[in-house]
């Protein structure tokens, strides 16, 4: 078992966004020995869209919970890889994000949320990173774009897809053997533009100083820090929302 495990996350409004953040994050346990942590990205042209990625991670808490109950009452796990409780968390995510759409009666773009899901094993410290729609990882200091262009993802367009052809044609899925440093992002945190004057000479990449910088030894809110030296240091502010998770073992 890792020595010690630290979760950190941050959330913030974008600069061009009036009224809302539309990203939401999850972080939680599934038992003893799995952590699942999970970011989402409302799409700005969808309708309500802070709402459909706020309903996400409600859900996701919900079926951790169920799943923690499942395995409290079991003698083994529920699964022997990620890759199975991936597939079950997604499969009643879709179930219940269906369930949703017929009893509030909403319409396919009142459901349009990004999803990167990260688990971790505790008692191994495997890990595995799964990705619909847009986003950024960071493995251990390697960084991964998820970014389909001019043809973005979202959950809210596969709810009437039969689930296990869906699931076999998913590709953004990264396996991690040891989880030392890790973090998923919403794509957010690549629209940081100067809104104000550096106070300090100088340069940074936010990217990788939120994702592979090193973190403040002391006090709280680590990553909410480093959002506010980006600020105040070096002028720098998202444009878009940033939901970030990073996890260290």
């Amino acid at each position: 078992m890792p020595t010690f495990m630290k979760i950190h996350t941050a959330l913030q409004k974008g600069e061009y966004h009036l009224n809302h953040c539309e990203d939401y994050i999850f972080t939680g346990s599934i038992g003893a020995d799995i952590v699942l942590c999970a970011v989402m990205d409302g799409c700005t042209m969808g309708i309500d869209s802070y709402f459909a990625a706020t309903l996400t991670g409600r859900l996701l808490k919900k079926l951790a919970k169920g799943m923690g109950y499942m395995e409290l009452n079991s003698t083994q796990p529920l699964y022997t890889n990620l890759e199975g409780y991936a597939k079950h968390i997604l499969r009643a995510l879709m179930a219940e994000l269906t369930l949703a759409k017929t009893q509030l009666i909403l319409e396919k773009n009142e459901l349009l949320t990004t999803l990167i899901l990260l688990l971790v094993n505790k008692t191994d410290s495997t890990g595995m990173v799964l990705a619909i729609g847009d986003g950024i990882a960071s493995i251990n200091g390697t960084i991964t774009k998820f970014d389909q262009g001019n043809k973005p993802d979202y959950l809210g367009y596969h709810l009437s897809d039969d689930f296990d052809n869906w699931y076999a044609g998913l590709t953004q899925k990264i396996h991690i053997a040891a989880v030392k440093d890790v973090s998923i992002a919403t794509d957010g945190i690549d629209t940081f533009k100067p809104f104000a004057i550096k106070t300090v000479r100088g340069n940074t990449n936010p990217v990788d100083f939120l994702l592979c910088g090193d973190l403040a030894p002391e006090g709280e809110d680590p990553l909410g820090k480093m959002l506010k030296r980006l600020e105040h240091v070096y002028g720098l502010k998202p444009t878009d929302d940033l939901a970030l998770v990073r996890v260290l073992c």
